[in-house]
């Protein structure tokens, strides 16, 4: 069974043949697409779609959960650190590293 695509695009009759185009601007129009497309700069990246990660802010975020946790392990997770009162649950069930309080 022949392929369709042959049939409508037949190879030249000379392998090593170029093809020739119908019109110089149209050879013209493609070499300066390439040539505008290879100058063009890289564009920058999009902040508002590619967020930056913060670095910092994860490391405080993991230093108070590890906090959080020796203070569980020490048994004054429910005590507010500077004042020595009781921590509320609801307090601590919206900021499990809350350690006073004050902290939101």
């Amino acid at each position: 069974m022949s392929d369709p695509f042959d049939a409508a695009h037949p190879a030249p009759a000379d392998p090593g043949a170029t093809v020739e185009p119908a019109d110089d601007t149209v050879a013209q129009t493609v070499v300066d697409a390439v040539a505008d497309a290879a100058a063009a700069p890289e564009p920058a990246p999009d902040t508002a779609t590619e967020p930056r990660l913060d670095l910092d802010g994860i490391e405080r975020d993991l230093a108070d959960v590890e906090l959080a946790l020796a203070r569980l392990d020490s048994g004054e997770y429910w005590t507010d650190e500077v004042t020595g009162a009781s921590l509320p649950d609801e307090h601590l069930a919206e900021h499990p590293t809350a350690r006073r309080l004050a902290d939101r």
